[in-house]
């Protein structure tokens, strides 16, 4: 048995288990290569923002309410594993998933929207020319798609998603909001009063 073949059995296995949603990962994170993780990784730190927890144990999960998991798929060399995590998606109790890919055949979003379908995926270009095939889908088979390199969005977007089910990640999204906000009023004051000379130099 190869290791594609253990991960596989892996998510087979949790989907069989009948868990909790509430215990299960909220999000899912998917990128065709570790390479992606540079860019991937501002989604990481949007989710944190809003008070999500990386779970890496399904049969554990950490004390947060809301959750996020990650796992490195590739369309093109390991597409058994694609499959297996977009048909089990909904029953291991994901809510949506952000998927990203780089290069100009960057298939993971779209062939994980058409597999996990309905749940919704927001698809991550990790490079500018990997727009197109990101978003290439036809007519029926929807994905939802950030700019190249904006996986930040991407993972707000997916916490919209789940706000319109729990109050509370809506209440941390306005909050989030609120705060980047602030942040452009502070700036605004502060390039203002002490000049740009000044605000180079604070």
């Amino acid at each position: 048995m190869t290791a594609v073949d253990d991960l596989i059995d892996r998510l087979e296995s949790e989907a069989a288990t009948d868990a909790d949603p509430a215990t299960t990962p909220d999000v899912g994170i998917i990128m065709g290569s570790d390479s992606d993780l540079p860019v991937m990784a501002d989604a990481y730190e949007a989710l944190d923002d809003l008070g999500f927890a990386e779970q890496t144990d399904f049969h554990d999960a950490p004390d947060a309410r809301f959750t996020y998991e990650s796992y490195v798929v590739s369309a093109h060399r390991t597409p058994e594993l694609m499959y297996a995590y977009g048909e089990t998606a909904t029953e291991r109790g994901l809510d949506v998933i952000i998927a990203g890919a780089g290069g100009k055949s960057a298939d993971l979003p779209n062939m994980t929207a058409s597999i996990a379908y309905p749940v919704p995926v927001i698809g991550v270009p990790v490079q500018e020319k990997s727009v197109d095939s990101v978003i290439g889908m036809p007519t029926g088979a929807p994905i939802v798609a950030v700019d190249a390199g904006k996986s930040y969005n991407a993972a707000l977007s997916a916490a919209q998603v789940l706000a319109r089910e729990h109050d509370e990640i809506e209440e941390r999204l306005v909050d989030l909001h609120d705060e980047q906000k602030a942040g452009v009023a502070d700036d605004s004051a502060a390039l203002h009063d002490l000049g740009i000379d000044g605000f180079r130099d604070r």
